[in-house]
């Protein structure tokens, strides 16, 4: 007996801490039911581990869908590590209706790239936001080093945020930090299905350049401003530039999946109604459910949302997914 109790202790603690299961937020009824969406957080600067389970939240509650979320663990720990390039749980991509992604130069080992390369493979719709467009960072002489935000081969130029969501890392637009950005609707799309219901979307985020490939359509014009409130002047020294659009790829497969992108979406952005409308109804759209989306659409935040990007709120640095469970807990812990 004392051998097995001791055979089952080792195994507990080689077992891998940073492999935890996914966050579940699962819906109960709504248009979302029956869809399953698989959100991948992993960014540095812009808290993507903030925003991504908020947007789940509010997919689930108001709309039904089964929404699970993967972070960047410490494999050591099992917290969540910003930035971190081990995001345990993408076999869950498998049966996935749609991929949220908000990642920042990840190179992740195979087991979990594997299965996002095959989603793509497949053409399952995606939806990325900021950080999503430099997703990747991969070595030259990777088996994965095309998806490469800087990628130069022909066969596919400028790597997953080029080919997949329509734009790589071109570089910042107006002082980051120091700038917010109003995302004015495009008059010509503004009977896009994205586009119903919002007005006045404004992101606290700097602006990006952005110059998406041919085929995209701009649905909202980034204008950066001088200041950091929606009220701030416009920087007359910065034209419009592209900060929202929508497209599809044409897979390995043959198949074509929609995708919804935007250059803007740090925790901070998802507190104006405006682009937490873009946002919901651009999930709606990418998996196939515009008819659904009207201008009443249910957006409400669901349960205690503290983003900190540029707030005042101090999180915990030690959170590991499951203090996130529920619709009441709050994002992030303090």
């Amino acid at each position: 007996m004392k051998k097995h109790l001791f055979f089952l202790s080792c195994t507990l603690a080689l077992a891998p801490i940073g492999s935890s299961a996914p966050l579940v937020y699962e819906g109960a009824d709504g248009p979302g039911k029956g869809k399953k969406i698989v959100f991948i957080a992993s960014d540095h600067e812009y808290k993507s581990e903030e925003m991504l389970p908020a947007l789940a939240r509010i997919l689930a509650k108001h709309h039904g869908f089964h929404c699970s979320v993967l972070f960047g663990l410490d494999p050591a720990t099992g917290e969540i590590k910003p930035g971190q390039s081990n995001i345990p749980g993408t076999e869950i991509l498998k049966d996935a209706d749609l991929m949220v992604i908000f990642t920042r130069f990840q190179n992740l080992p195979a087991e979990q790239m594997d299965p996002i390369v095959a989603y793509l493979k497949r053409g399952g719709p995606v939806v990325g936001f900021r950080t999503a467009t430099h997703g990747f960072k991969i070595p030259a002489d990777s088996p994965y080093a095309k998806y490469d935000y800087n990628y130069k081969g022909a066969d596919y130029m400028g790597g997953f945020g080029r080919q997949i969501l329509g734009e790589t890392w071109v570089g910042h637009y107006g002082p980051n930090h120091k700038s917010s950005t109003r995302l004015d609707l495009v008059s010509e799309k503004t009977g896009h299905p994205v586009l119903r219901g919002v007005s006045n979307a404004w992101a606290e985020l700097g602006g990006y350049n952005a110059y998406p490939i041919e085929g995209s359509e701009i649905l909202a014009m980034a204008q950066p401003l001088s200041g950091m409130t929606p009220d701030s002047p416009v920087d007359e020294a910065k034209k419009p530039m592209a900060g929202a659009w929508v497209r599809t790829y044409k897979s390995e497969s043959g198949k074509e999946g929609r995708v919804f992108a935007s250059t803007y979406g740090g925790s901070g952005d998802l507190l104006n109604d405006g682009f937490r409308r873009m946002a919901v109804n651009g999930c709606f759209w990418a998996v196939g459910l515009e008819g659904a989306i009207t201008p009443e659409l249910n957006t409400a935040i669901v349960g205690p949302y503290r983003p900190t990007w540029m707030g005042t709120t101090k999180r915990n640095a030690h959170v590991k997914p499951e203090a996130l469970e529920g619709w009441e807990s709050p994002i992030l812990p303090e």
